[in-house]
């Protein structure tokens, strides 16, 4: 008995037979909860696909206020972060600690940048009266565009699912952020190599799935 403990890995939990099998169910139980996100973003999806057949000359009029080139940069930004994050997970698997550090970091950085960059498009659309719902009131001018025109009966709607999706999607990627803060730690005290990865494996399939959601939201609200 002594001689089976001294042989069992720190890492792995003594409910499992081994690393393998250990691995195989984290990444179960991880691919079962992404499921439930993306039932949780299909709705919102479906909300924006039936407001949109009601009122579509709305929807394009509303998506006129929405910054095409910073939802493009967020874009290449998300892009780029799915990158890193794939290469930390390659540099963990070859047992290269720097490399899987830096590539964290990288991509917490790139996460930060979509936030600003989300932070700017919202106060730019608060101090001009467009909010969520009920609040929602368009006035002033701004570079040469009359926010009261945009005024009209639907409007909000388009705003409402706008701010609900893209808020929701910005909190992931806040959570992607934690998440990435943790297993850096982890990994510079050593704690991932080619025989246990698996938290570095499944933060990037969330990261992966949070890229993959923005690819969608961003053409549906800034260029259609």
């Amino acid at each position: 008995m002594a001689n089976s403990h001294s042989n069992h890995p720190a890492h792995l939990q003594h409910h499992f037979v081994s690393s393998e099998q250990q691995f195989d169910a984290a990444k179960m139980g991880m691919w079962l909860f992404l499921v439930t996100e993306i039932l949780l973003f299909s709705g919102m999806f479906v909300a924006y696909v039936v407001y949109r057949t009601w009122h579509p000359e709305v929807f394009l009029l509303s998506s006129e206020l929405l910054n095409p080139f910073m939802g493009g940069l967020n874009t290449l930004v998300l892009l780029a972060s799915s990158f890193t994050v794939a290469l930390g997970i390659h540099y963990a698997q070859k047992d290269n600690k720097k490399g899987l550090v830096i590539n964290l970091v990288l991509t917490f950085l790139f996460a930060l940048t979509f936030l600003v960059v989300k932070y700017f498009e919202y106060t730019a659309k608060f101090e001009h009266g467009i909010f969520p719902g009920a609040a929602f009131d368009p006035h002033g001018v701004s570079h040469g565009v009359d926010y009261a025109m945009y005024n009209v009966p639907y409007a909000k709607q388009f705003f409402s699912i706008y701010f609900v999706m893209t808020g929701i999607h910005g909190f992931h990627v806040l959570v992607g952020m934690g998440l990435f803060t943790w297993i850096t730690i982890r990994a510079v005290k050593g704690e991932f190599s080619s025989e246990y990865y698996t938290p570095v494996e499944n933060c990037g399939l969330y990261w992966h799935l949070v890229d993959i959601i923005w690819i969608f939201l961003f053409p549906l609200l800034y260029l259609m």
